[in-house]
């Protein structure tokens, strides 16, 4: 019986059990099949990573203040953490990873670096 590769449509030569013709058909077919789901992470890996980098070029002391204005026009967004921590005293910070900040009044904000030791 001859198999034909379900990517290319070539004729698979070797074990029983190949699926493929080359690695090369297998990576295309498997990244076709996963496209959509791949594109959603990376969106939200880059834009967890642009964050990241924003708190951590404005925040070189690991604790300092800055203004919700500079941090939207570094192109922060705000929709995109990766963890909350609510303190005893009902304080809520969100982290990006290390980096975390905390809202306080007058669209202010702290950022922190939680010491992960």
């Amino acid at each position: 019986m001859e198999r034909s590769c379900p990517e290319c449509g070539e004729r698979i030569i070797g074990r029983a059990d190949k699926k493929f013709c080359s690695d090369a058909c297998r990576n295309a077919h498997n990244n076709s099949l996963n496209k959509d789901r791949k594109n959603l992470v990376r969106n939200i890996n880059n834009r967890l990573r642009k964050n990241y980098r924003i708190l951590e070029t404005l925040n070189t002391e690991d604790k300092t203040k800055t203004t919700k204005e500079r941090l939207l026009r570094m192109g922060f967004s705000f929709e995109y953490f990766t963890g909350i921590y609510t303190t005893k005293s009902g304080s809520t910070y969100y982290y990006l990873y290390d980096q975390g900040y905390l809202p306080l009044d007058n669209n202010f904000y702290l950022l922190v670096k939680k010491d992960l030791k």
